[in-house]
């Protein structure tokens, strides 16, 4: 199985250390490795081969300098940022050309995991079964909390097991659902968070394009030509006017359940998206009163709080709870944790104004 890192996000709610040209994967939020490296860290026994990066032509001199060494000819580079369901095509497409029918997995650069071992034998047991049935695995996870930020996946019943890996029926998908519908999911107990990890043969994904999403799908056959043909400025053309769509919208939520599968992940999965979700993934890593910090700091009387330093500047603060701190070069947030989803408005409003500190 080829596995495709996806590398091309934004991560908005993660500013102002997550920037249009460094992104949250290429920071280092967690330990002293960007959240990239520590994704490829996860498959050093894969067949390095098989591991591709897809990014974005903006982020390529970010990419290099984080992995000098990695192979030009694994990367796959978007045109430009046309959201999830034109990239992941695109790499399929890619793929595709070499071989159709080989499975490939989509992987987000973006998670927090642990028992890594259970985690890559899902993905190695998904390739059995894909070849076994034809079908669309993704994986999964127990959710904790009525997260809104997050997909919510319906399983049935229990189709059988494999060395040691549960696969469930599919039975719908909910992208991104309000308050009342998420705590409704999870009290319901048949729901489990969407965590993107797409697992099928590129002839199959392309099959799907055609049938749920034609007008992706066109455009994908007309870069195939202008590809097959070397016409590179064609490529760029096409892909610039895709329709700007998350495959969860553009395919999954329209799959047939007959054609997918679902492994109920049992490893350790959290998502990075906001300080707030970092905060509370990292409690292990917090001071005595809770914090999590980084940099020079002096703290008194402060609890539960995010305090990011990325210059060698003294942050000190005094009576604080239940805030984030994040000082970059250029820009300083300070804003209350609970509050942590509304960044994207900061970004929202820099973009309307033209600032420069996007």
């Amino acid at each position: 199985m080829k596995v495709i890192i996806l590398a091309g996000g934004g991560g908005t709610r993660l500013w102002p250390m997550s920037r249009k040209n460094k992104p949250k994967q290429f920071c280092r939020l967690t330990s002293d490795k960007t959240i990239l490296e520590e994704t490829l860290n996860r498959f050093e026994k894969w067949p390095q081969e098989k591991v591709f990066i897809a990014t974005t032509n903006n982020l390529i001199e970010p990419l290099r300098k984080i992995l000098p060494n990695f192979p030009e000819t694994n990367i796959i580079v978007e045109p430009n940022k046309r959201d999830t369901a034109p990239a992941m095509g695109y790499a399929a497409l890619k793929i595709s050309l070499d071989d159709e029918n080989e499975p490939i997995a989509f992987i987000p650069s973006d998670h927090l995991i642990g028992r890594v071992d259970k985690f890559i034998k899902s993905i190695q047991k998904a390739e059995e079964v894909i070849n076994k049935t034809g079908k669309l695995l993704d994986i999964s996870i127990h959710p904790t909390s009525p997260n809104t930020a997050l997909g919510y996946t319906k399983v049935g019943d229990r189709v059988f097991e494999k060395g040691g890996v549960e696969f469930y029926q599919f039975e719908g998908h909910t992208e991104k659902p309000d308050f009342k519908t998420a705590q409704k999911y999870l009290e319901d107990g048949d729901y489990l968070w969407h965590a993107n990890y797409y697992m099928w043969t590129p002839k199959l994904f392309l099959e799907a394009y055609k049938e749920h999403s034609p007008e992706i799908y066109a455009d994908l056959m007309k870069i195939k030509e202008a590809l097959k043909s070397g016409e590179e400025g064609q490529v760029d053309k096409i892909y610039g006017q895709m329709k700007k769509i998350s495959i969860d919208y553009a395919i999954m939520e329209k799959m047939s359940p007959e054609n997918v599968l679902i492994i109920k992940g049992d490893f350790d999965w959290k998502d990075i998206g906001a300080w707030d979700t970092l905060h509370e993934n990292l409690m292990t890593k917090t001071d005595e009163k809770r914090n999590l910090v980084r940099g020079e700091r002096l703290n008194i009387d402060t609890s539960n709080s995010i305090i990011y330093g990325e210059n060698e500047k003294l942050i000190a603060t005094v009576g604080l709870d239940d805030v984030v701190i994040v000082d970059t070069k250029d820009a300083l947030l300070v804003c209350s944790k609970s509050k942590a989803q509304d960044v994207k408005k900061v970004i929202e409003e820099l973009e309307r104004r033209g600032k420069k500190y996007l």
